[in-house]
């Protein structure tokens, strides 16, 4: 008997404080060199931090919704047509819409130099939440480079 193997995707561990898949996962992308404590401990100093910043809102609630906020639902794509290259707007999936949000929220904060992690991640967190900041800015030049090569759309696969 021949076993097939399935590629299965592992599920995550749920952090500890919120019970959340989403922040354990953020807390992976923001650790460096594997130290996942200090990612940890900075990821819940940056809630904290956004408890004081928005006293009646759940921190887990902020984060939640900016990391939706943040989330494209189009970009564009490299596609080569007789030796021409055109940027074809299409659709993001689920699983990419995540990792792509949780992507520019990071490289907004790492961006912000001279300021604590935590300090500048509640910030970019607070910012994504009201639809500003970095991350936002990032988002909307994806869709208007989207919007902007809408012509080309009949050559998406």
């Amino acid at each position: 008997m021949v076993k097939k193997f399935t590629a299965s995707r592992e599920q995550l561990k749920p952090d500890t404080r919120f019970s959340s898949s989403l922040v354990s996962k953020f807390i992976n992308c923001l650790m460096y060199d594997g130290k996942k404590s200090v990612a940890t401990g900075a990821f819940y100093r940056a809630m904290d931090l956004v408890q004081k910043q928005l006293p009646n809102e759940d921190p887990l609630k902020v984060f939640t919704q900016a990391v939706d906020n943040v989330k494209p639902s189009i970009e564009v794509r490299s596609k080569r047509v007789g030796g021409a290259t055109y940027q074809v707007p299409t659709p993001v999936n689920h699983r990419r819409q995540q990792a792509l949000s949780i992507r520019w929220i990071l490289e907004a904060v790492r961006g912000r130099k001279g300021r604590p992690v935590d300090r500048s991640l509640a910030d970019e967190l607070v910012a994504a939440f009201r639809r500003e900041g970095a991350a936002m800015t990032k988002r909307e030049n994806v869709h208007r480079m989207a919007d902007a090569n809408k012509a080309f759309s009949h050559f998406a696969w």
